[in-house]
């Protein structure tokens, strides 16, 4: 039941040019840090990213896109980085934008073993080009087919040994759904417990859902816009 690795670059063994990626993570915030840099240093290349967003220029999956590892970006927004825009307009990218709660619940259904399941957003935008739509109850609907990965990426604040997960605040946004939607689903923690540490009313994903675990180091927490009061 020891789920436990080294570090980020043990844990990602197996993952090769070509996979299909789920990264956690809204904004920059609760993201992979040490799973993501570990990325860079492998080299992999042809990657399918589904998240959120694209980071930042210099940070986050924006680290991936300037070494050109992603060749497809699935997400829902992607408007903090220039470089992104700029693989995009050119063609070098493959992009498909997806409402942010189709986005979530596309990978907990991937999760759940939900292969698809309708929904009204989208409907009547280039959102629903090409998918199938249907009328319940006098409104329109547009089917969304599940989302799974061949790994998921995910951070949370503490861990135990055993891959219990429980995140904190905002990091347990788009995390614990992608947790449960990768054939290999690694997570990374700030604390690392040993099993019986953590209060099981207080986890958020059951360690069955993860496969390998490891304490990260070096917790950039970057703020994507900072916006202060100037001091009276």
């Amino acid at each position: 039941m020891n789920k436990q690795v080294k570090d980020a670059d043990v844990a990602l063994e197996g993952l090769k040019d070509g996979m299909t990626l789920m990264v956690g993570g809204f904004g920059l915030c609760g993201i992979p840090e040490n799973l993501i840099a570990a990325l860079v240093r492998s080299g992999v290349k042809g990657l399918t990213c589904i998240s959120n967003n694209a980071g930042v220029d210099d940070f986050g999956l924006g680290l991936l896109l300037k070494q050109r590892q992603i060749k497809t970006m699935i997400a829902s927004y992607v408007g903090e980085n220039a470089e992104f825009e700029r693989q995009l307009l050119s063609g070098e990218l493959e992009v498909q934008l997806t409402p942010q709660g189709t986005l979530a619940e596309r990978c907990r259904a991937g999760g759940a073993g939900i292969p698809a399941f309708f929904t009204p957003a989208g409907y009547g935008t280039e959102a629903a080009e090409g998918k199938e739509t249907r009328e319940f109850d006098g409104r329109m609907y547009v089917m969304e087919r599940w989302l799974r990965a061949d790994f998921s990426l995910v951070k949370a604040w503490k861990g135990d040994t055993n891959g219990n997960l429980v995140y904190r605040h905002t990091a347990r946004n788009f995390n614990p759904m992608m947790a449960m939607a990768g054939k290999v689903t690694i997570a990374e923690v700030e604390h690392l417990v040993e099993p019986g540490e953590l209060d099981p009313d207080q986890v958020h994903t059951p360690g069955i859902f993860v496969h390998r675990i490891f304490q990260g180091t070096q917790y950039e927490k970057r703020i994507e816009q900072r916006t202060v009061r100037q001091r009276a």
